[in-house]
């Protein structure tokens, strides 16, 4: 058998069989599968983005697809890479590569037609198979037997391998969170914590991008943990980290959304976290709204649910619930309260105090807000006609 391949896998993999899959690769018939895809086949997991890498360079594969018929892109022809589009659906073909010349955080490459050498320059052995049409896996690296181990391994000298690209290091733990089940060998875990300090060299973008998948995993409990240990989530979450936070809710049925966990792990000042790695406009206001009070508590009458419920969505106090990292029979009854109520709206506006004869100004907002606290004291229940009363009544007076 050739070297590096395995036997055919136990099952077919269904996507194998896609008609667009397969009219790209019928249009390019060297290539392979690669990365991710081959590695959750082989882990029984969905497969959703489908990579390819071929030893044809850059022009011949655009040449192929518009001999087939199917759009070529190029969306990083400098590093070999050209998308096809088919059916609406993209697939992103690389020629195989080498590197020339790596710093930490970017790597010049050169194009080979050596299928070992593309992947030996993969980080971790469970991403640096291939798989052919056949269902026959390339597999040069012992990355079969680790993922059946639960063991994430980089391919050679884990050192070598994060120096050439620091970010290297928050893929370890997001790999871990998802695939892994042993602790790495003394070699990997210096090198991960050897290198931590230069992920402060690695542009914000990519540093959150990297922290986001690993708190989205299902359970990333032992990744956050073992960064801790490390000393890696010094480096990521300088504002200072909760650990003891993070695990009381990662032992609640919570759901696995990643700004509600940054929220339970993030120890020190929020706005500066955002900031420093740049979270969007609406990351950041959900982070900053979970980590505001009020928090519901069991004990809460409808009243006190209603009047916090006039001001915040359900959802964010919901969140703020599982911050407190509770999850027995009274605190899901809780949510289950929360989620069941309709949200009160206020049913005044500026054209009521208008109809009463008011000028326009700013007593009109200034009779709004105290009508409103006045409803809100009454546990949102006062409709429109008894709002519109009690304004009246402070107008007159």
């Amino acid at each position: 058998m050739t070297e590096g391949a395995a036997p055919q896998l136990p099952r077919r993999p269904a996507f194998l069989d896609d008609p667009a899959l397969r009219s790209v690769l019928a249009a390019i018939p060297d290539a392979r599968i690669v990365g991710g895809a081959v590695r959750d086949a082989l882990a029984e997991r969905p497969v959703t983005d489908i990579d390819l890498a071929t030893p044809e360079e850059p022009q011949g594969i655009i040449n192929a697809l518009q001999r087939a018929g199917i759009r070529a892109v190029p969306t990083g022809i400098s590093h070999g890479t050209i998308t096809a589009i088919i059916d609406g659906r993209g697939f992103e073909i690389t020629t195989l590569r080498r590197d020339l010349q790596t710093d930490g955080r970017h790597a010049v490459v050169g194009f080979t037609s050596d299928w070992r050498a593309d992947a030996a320059r993969r980080d971790f052995t469970i991403n640096a198979m291939s798989m052919t049409t056949d269902a026959v896996v390339f597999d040069f690296f012992g990355g079969i037997e680790d993922l059946r181990a639960g063991r994430i391994r980089f391919v050679g000298d884990p050192a070598t391998r994060i120096a050439e690209d620091f970010l290297r290091i928050l893929r370890f733990f997001r790999f871990a969170a998802r695939y892994g089940r042993s602790a790495p060998d003394a070699a990997t875990a210096a090198a991960l914590a050897d290198a931590a300090p230069q992920l402060e060299r690695l542009s914000p973008e990519r540093v959150w991008g990297e922290l986001r998948r690993i708190l989205a995993a299902p359970n990333p409990s032992d990744a956050l943990a073992l960064m801790g240990t490390l000393g890696v989530l010094d480096h990521v979450v300088v504002e200072g980290a909760d650990l003891a936070a993070m695990q009381r809710l990662l032992r609640t049925a919570s759901p696995a959304d990643p700004i509600l966990r940054l929220a339970a792990l993030l120890g020190g000042d929020p706005d500066a976290f955002a900031d420093r790695l740049r979270l969007s406009g609406a990351e950041r206001e959900e982070l900053l709204a979970l980590k505001r009070p009020p928090v519901p508590a069991p004990a809460d009458d409808d009243a006190a649910l209603r009047r916090m419920l006039a001001d915040e969505p359900a959802s964010l106090l919901i969140g703020r619930t599982w911050l407190r990292g509770e999850d027995d029979a009274a605190w899901s009854a809780l949510r289950d309260r929360l989620a069941a109520m309709p949200r009160p709206l206020f049913p005044l506006a500026g054209r009521d105090a208008l109809a009463l004869g008011l000028a326009p100004g700013p007593q009109v907002g200034a009779l709004l807000r105290q009508v409103r606290a006045w409803w809100l004291a009454g546990g949102c229940v006062a409709d429109a006609a008894a709002c519109r009363a009690e304004l009246a009544r402070l107008a007159r007076g």
